[in-house]
């Protein structure tokens, strides 16, 4: 099996969390996912909090705003959350009524971007949104919308590099690059590496 073929194997974030980004209302969850991945928190933690938010129905702009700041944050502990979780709630509810009462949904926000740059820069208007949580969203968008075309990631180079990627392949793979160094790469998974011999570590 080839370097790619291996690395095509290996799950973005979003496709664990069973999200087909071709369906507009699956592209917001994957924002709001993002945006719980972008913190300074375990993937874990960020992927619990957020099966808990569709557990409990949260991934709308209206549902959010419906919830509330306080179911906000009874949600965010219980997915484990609980590091940033007021400052979380906040965020989001100012996210769910900017995007609704400027743009009405995501779509017509990325309708209305004039350049890929112009998208990046409308997404990060929103307060708590920033440049990784921008990156992280649009980077699995790759393909699907138009303007979704961010630069790869320092750390999809940097482990790009590592296996003995192109780095012109960096883009095609970011995803995945992301996931490896952040899992196996930086834990010291060499072992269990998806890679298998690949793995330069191993």
């Amino acid at each position: 099996m080839s370097l790619k073929d291996a690395l095509s194997k290996l799950q973005s974030y979003s496709e664990e969390l069973g999200l087909d980004l071709y369906k507009p209302a699956d592209r917001f969850k994957w924002f709001l996912a993002s945006i719980l991945f972008a913190k300074r928190i375990s993937a874990s933690i960020a992927k619990e909090t957020f099966l808990y938010f569709e557990q409990e129905e949260l991934t709308s702009p209206d549902a959010i705003l419906k919830a509330g700041w306080d179911r906000l944050v009874e949600a965010l502990d219980s997915g484990g959350y609980t590091r940033y979780d007021f400052s979380t709630a906040t965020n989001l509810l100012g996210i769910a009524k900017e995007l609704k009462e400027k743009y009405g949904d995501l779509e017509k926000l990325h309708a209305e971007a004039s350049s890929a740059a112009d998208l990046e820069t409308r997404l990060q208007e929103f307060k708590g949104v920033g440049p990784v949580g921008v990156n992280i969203f649009l980077r699995e968008l790759r393909g699907i919308w138009k303007k979704a075309n961010p630069k790869p990631s320092p750390i999809a180079i940097v482990t790009a590099q590592k296996i003995g990627l192109k780095i012109e392949d960096a883009e095609r793979f970011e995803p995945q690059l992301v996931r490896l160094n952040l899992e196996y790469c930086k834990k010291h998974r060499s072992a269990e590496c998806p890679l298998r011999d690949k793995c330069p570590d191993k």
